[in-house]
């Protein structure tokens, strides 16, 4: 059964993909999942040293790599040796997940019926497609287009202009409007003639208590999910790119850009433009300046400020000189 409901699955076995593959079962490629969360007849991918520790540790039956990256990997994970991992991991997805690389329009949206949302209240205009889940007491504002099965808890308030594809939502959600939430993010292998499309299979994941103000854009994750932690704010037109992780309790300004993959934790606060750099990791209790350009990890406890960002002390001497 495919676990992804938001895409559509085919049943590919491993063989058929890797021919020369030696292994002992040709089985059907359960999913296709990043290192940490891969499991038995998965097939998962390893890229960068960067997440060797992962790689160590990963229980995927299958891993497309490289030469020079082989030996992180358990013994028991079958290695796919290739010059280009995304490369060969973008025509994987395309043939596992044929319609994950465009996002094409919803044809089943039509108006909500009345009778099955007893508990929820539309606005004008609004379009719903088929299997959605909508908890009670939650408000949908007018011109707001819910797409296929999205899950929306209790207690909700979405603005108007709103669209949502690819997402979970929690309980006491507020999306102000004109937010997208759950588009392809901005991914390809760019080739001389060709650049091959990214898909992406994720979704996005917003927990309780979250406030997302107007204009904001938040990809779905391309292999991952793109998750925003508990009790976080984010302010009008912030954009997260595909696979970011935002944790708990932050705070994060206008027009602050995410780039891919990086991984925020709890109690961060993000003043007005600044920019985070890709697969980053930001400790907890870290605060940024506006303004800011980060472009390498930051530890717990840092205030840091500039661009490149440096802790507070640093960048007032130098703004001094």
């Amino acid at each position: 059964m495919n676990s992804n409901i938001f895409f559509q699955k085919k049943k590919v076995k491993i063989k058929s993909i890797f021919p020369n593959l030696r292994i002992r079962k040709n089985f059907i490629i359960n999913e296709v999942k990043p290192l940490h969360s891969a499991t038995k007849n998965d097939l998962t991918f390893f890229d960068s040293l960067r997440y060797k520790d992962e790689a160590q540790n990963t229980k995927g039956s299958v891993c497309i790599t490289t030469d020079n990256l082989k030996d992180y990997l358990p013994k028991q994970t079958n290695k796919v040796l290739v010059k280009s991992v995304l490369l060969e991991l973008a025509k994987v997805l395309k043939k596992i997940y044929p319609f994950a690389d465009i996002d094409y329009p919803d044809f089943t949206l039509n108006k909500p019926n009345i009778n099955k949302f007893k508990h929820v209240k539309f606005g004008n205009n609004v379009l719903i497609g088929k299997n959605i889940k909508c908890g009670k007491n939650t408000v949908i504002g007018s011109n707001t287009i819910i797409q296929s099965n999205v899950v929306i808890g209790n207690d909700c308030v979405i603005g108007s202009g709103v669209i949502i594809k690819n997402s979970i939502l929690g309980n006491r959600v507020v999306i102000q409007d004109g937010c997208k939430i759950g588009q392809k993010g901005f991914g390809f292998i760019p080739l001389k003639d060709k650049n091959i499309k990214f898909p992406h299979i994720g979704k996005v994941i917003i927990n309780d208590n979250v406030e997302i103000a107007s204009g904001c854009t938040l990809d779905r994750g391309s292999v991952d999910d793109t998750v925003i932690g508990k009790n976080t704010y984010l302010d009008n037109q912030v954009h997260l790119a595909h696979n970011v992780k935002i944790g708990s309790n932050c705070m994060i300004a206008g027009q602050v850009g995410f780039a891919g993959s990086s991984v925020i934790g709890n109690n961060v606060s993000i003043g007005g433009q600044a920019g985070i750099s890709g697969h980053l990791k930001i400790g907890n209790n870290v605060k940024i300046g506006g303004g800011s350009g980060v472009v390498k990890d930051i530890d717990d406890n840092q205030i840091v400020m500039g661009y490149p960002a440096v802790p507070l002390k640093e960048f007032i001497k130098i703004s001094k000189k």
